[in-house]
């Protein structure tokens, strides 16, 4: 059974459309910056505050490489899981690639109802949040494209359909992968 990888920026949806999906399709829903914080003991701000963006990377890196060999699986994946191009080859072996995208002030906006997620993520440059994420897109955008196997803009649906999408892609991978 394939994995379900969800990628996309922050506050697209990864964490509450991954447990939804997970739930409906009866998979166990790993995020994989909650079990960074949990074997960290500590926030990924912290983290990168006290031992750097090096440190974070290599502890993502590890964590990919663990939930990569496994199946069945619904992964949410930190935002910048497809900076390193090892990560993303080891998720397509037994992933689909989910890329959960929404436009800039979408993502700010969600960032703002959500300011306790907001205080546990570093800042990923040195601009307000509406300049950061236009910034950030701009340098994955691409990279997100390549990793991605189908693309979701979550951007004007909710929760559930953007669920409903997902599970519609993974059954027809499902069905590809079985010759029917």
């Amino acid at each position: 059974m394939i994995n379900i990888v969800l990628i996309g920026y922050r506050a697209t949806g990864k964490t509450t459309v991954g447990q939804l999906v997970a739930r409906s399709l009866h998979r166990p829903f790993v995020d994989l910056d909650q079990i960074l914080e949990q074997e960290a003991g500590e926030s990924i701000a912290d983290l990168v505050a006290r031992d750097g963006w090096p440190e974070f990377r290599r502890r993502e890196k590890e964590l990919v490489a663990r939930y990569a060999e496994q199946s069945g699986l619904v992964l949410a994946t930190g935002g910048g899981v497809v900076i390193d191009a090892e990560n993303v080859n080891r998720l397509k072996q037994k992933g689909l690639l989910i890329w959960l995208a929404a436009e800039p002030e979408i993502i700010q906006k969600r960032l703002a109802q959500d300011q306790a997620e907001v205080a546990r993520r570093p800042a990923l440059t040195n601009g307000q949040t509406i300049a950061e994420v236009e910034e950030v897109l701009r340098t994955r955008q691409a990279l997100y494209q390549t990793a991605a196997d189908v693309v979701i803009s979550t951007s004007d649906l909710s929760i559930d359909q953007v669920a409903s999408r997902i599970i519609a892609a993974v059954r027809y991978q499902e069905r590809v992968n079985s010759g029917r």
